[in-house]
């Protein structure tokens, strides 16, 4: 037998071992395949943006491992055409009833709004420049109402308190999908659409005639109360923070705010004293001098 035929037959053998091994995994693919219990869900055929209708082009019928089954999953394409996308849904994910706005909803933004939740419009001309434009709809801010007082009232000139906190954007201008970039230009920034409670909403309103609105944004998984209070300008005017590691690891006592302020402003006592017809004055300091 010389070199080629050799080279043939092995090669022969080769493919005969290779082709073997082949349909035994193709065997027990099919087995297992066989095994696993499927049942029809409807899925996006295509990435489905919020707030768009869905149409009989986006989805379609695919079948979905029965213990894979997301909890309200759509079985029927009827029960999932002409309602508003309340999420995106990415291409392949199976359509929930959740992530759908209800039947009757109609469309455009109001399919968007819960039963007993309220969209309220504040304007953006300063309440999205702290920001730097990072204002997404979808997103969760804290609202911040900054008002003016008088220097001899208790706030001593003025004040800022977290006025709601946790409040999802509906829509920024018109916009109800975050854009590609993940970025909103401020330029031409009309307004900001808010959901909220009814009792919100009036406060907002309130708040936006009466003093400034600002945002503070969240984390968007964080929903969580947060402790907070007002802070006003005589609070302010002489405090000076440290930073909060700092602060943590020294075990010296630290002067209060109240008595910083006294003693970088002691008050002083105006006496009027009486000698006959003549008229005088003597000062008194807070501080003793």
């Amino acid at each position: 037998m010389n070199t080629k035929t050799i080279i043939v037959v092995a090669l022969a053998v080769v493919c005969g071992l290779s082709a073997a091994w082949g349909m035994s995994q193709l065997r027990t693919s099919s087995v297992i395949d066989a095994r696993i219990e499927t049942a029809p869900v409807v899925r996006a055929a295509v990435q489905i943006p919020r707030g768009r209708m869905i149409t009989p082009g986006d989805i379609e019928i695919a079948p979905w491992p029965k213990s894979m089954l997301p909890e309200g999953a759509l079985t029927n394409l009827e029960d999932a055409l002409e309602r508003a996308a309340m999420a995106p849904i990415m291409a392949g994910e199976p359509v929930l009833d959740g992530k759908l706005a209800a039947i009757d909803a109609g469309r455009g933004l109001a399919a968007l709004i819960p039963r007993g939740m309220r969209a309220y419009t504040i304007q953006a001309s300063q309440v999205a420049a702290n920001v730097a434009g990072f204002i997404l709809p979808g997103n969760r801010v804290d609202i911040l109402l900054t008002l003016k007082g008088r220097t001899n009232d208790d706030t001593g000139g003025g004040s800022t308190t977290t006025l709601l906190q946790a409040v999802e954007i509906l829509a920024v201008d018109q916009q109800l999908e975050a854009p590609a970039d993940n970025k909103v230009d401020l330029t031409g920034l009309r307004s900001l659409t808010l959901l909220v409670t009814p009792k919100q909403a009036s406060l907002l309103d309130l708040g936006q005639h009466m003093g400034q609105l600002t945002l503070s944004l969240r984390n968007p998984e964080d929903a969580e109360e947060a402790a907070t209070v007002p802070a006003t300008l005589s609070q302010i005017r002489f405090r000076q923070e440290k930073p909060v590691a700092a602060a943590a690891e020294t075990s010296s006592p630290q002067p209060s705010l109240t008595n910083f302020a006294e003693e970088r402003a002691p008050e002083v006592f105006r006496i009027l004293t009486l000698r006959g017809d003549h008229r005088g004055q003597v000062l008194i300091s807070s501080s003793g001098q």
